[in-house]
């Protein structure tokens, strides 16, 4: 049985289909607004459970138009949704793939920033 010529990059490893370049763009735009180091924070902050902005100020350090434009950002992007809660906006994170994907990018970086000495 012949197998027809794959364009585009390989599928990674378990993975049968090829990657569209449809989901390799929706990659792409995820990773790019996971990209500031105050959106990776939030994306912890948001793990445990939803907050609204001033709980992200208060815990965080960042001034509210820096937490809510980071929001904004996020939100744009489908990694964190709000749900008004009287006068506020609870927000939390989409789906639990986004924590996996900021914690495993900080554990990397941390493992290479301190390499183990074998």
């Amino acid at each position: 049985m012949a197998t027809e010529p794959h364009e585009g990059p390989l599928p990674p490893a378990g993975v049968s289909n090829p990657v569209d370049s449809a989901a390799l763009v929706a990659a792409g735009d995820l990773l790019r607004a996971l990209a500031a180091p105050a959106r990776i924070a939030i994306v912890l902050s948001l793990h445990e459970q939803g907050k609204c902005v001033h709980e992200l100020v208060g815990e965080l350090g960042f001034s509210q138009p820096l937490v809510s434009q980071h929001l904004r950002v996020l939100k744009d992007a489908g990694v964190v949704r709000g749900h008004r809660n009287g006068r506020e906006i609870m927000y939390q994170l989409v789906d639990e793939h986004l924590t996996h994907i900021v914690t495993d990018a900080v554990l990397h970086a941390a493992e290479r920033e301190h390499p183990h000495d074998d």
